[in-house]
């Protein structure tokens, strides 16, 4: 199960691995159960520079913050969410047409607007609190990344020999235990706000899940990183204007 957290840590973030894992099946398969946890990881990590960031003035803060976010993701699902838009847009509500420009590794300009919109409202709402926004901080890539597990658990994955081809065998007793830990802990944690986190990522979820299947009949590993991306937008924006 290690090996799991490890992949699951190589995969979602920058942080150094062992190069093994990434040739083990068996732990690509039983990371998606980990990935809440590496959310986790993720918030604690930006957490603590909030700290270090406490004396500077917010906006330099909040901009430091998304950097460090990008980078220590990589900005792998800001790549899925660019896709993502631009397949929306220029697939013209044909399936087909949708998957093809989501294979496009160019970025069109719906996919331009969709980054710059998405960072600058997360960097609006970092800006906005009136203190460290640790809560906002710990639970929006926490919720984010289990919201990646529900999805694999819930929803046909239409990319065959994706990259998310082998979470579709993860163990699915672990991944539930998973999801359910991180909704309790969330509540427990944080109280109203891990309650209200929690309400906006599952609103997030059902509508994005709900509008892949409409449109995809699943899901791919572009709109797994565009749901991502939308769950940690909206809990820091609605926890900022709460």
């Amino acid at each position: 199960m290690m090996r799991g957290l490890l992949a699951a840590i190589g995969f979602l973030t920058r942080l150094p691995v062992p190069s093994r894992v990434y040739d083990d099946a068996r732990a690509k398969s039983e990371s998606l159960a980990w990935y809440p946890l590496v959310g986790l990881i993720i918030g604690a990590l930006l957490s603590g520079l909030a700290w270090l960031l406490r004396d500077t003035p917010s906006i330099l803060s909040a901009t430091m913050l998304i950097a460090a976010w990008v980078v220590l993701t990589g900005a792998l699902h800001l790549d899925g969410l660019a896709d993502s838009a631009d397949a929306w847009v220029g697939g013209l509500g044909d399936r087909e047409k949708t998957l093809a420009i989501m294979k496009d590794p160019r970025c069109g300009p719906a996919g331009v607007v969709a980054l710059v919109l998405v960072l600058l409202l997360k960097f609006a709402a970092l800006a906005s609190f009136s203190s460290t926004p640790w809560t906002a901080l710990l639970l929006a890539p926490w919720l984010a990344r289990a919201g990646l597990t529900a999805l694999f658990l819930t929803t046909p994955y239409v990319r065959s020999g994706g990259l998310g081809t082998a979470l579709m065998e993860a163990p699915r007793q672990a991944c539930i235990a998973a999801l359910a830990l991180s909704a309790a802990g969330s509540c427990l944690l944080f109280g109203w706000r891990g309650l209200l986190a929690l309400a906006f990522a599952a609103s997030v979820f059902g509508l994005w899940r709900q509008a892949c299947l409409n449109r995809l009949g699943g899901f791919t590993g572009d709109t797994a990183g565009a749901l991502a991306e939308f769950v940690e937008l909206a809990i820091l924006v609605g926890l900022a204007v709460r």
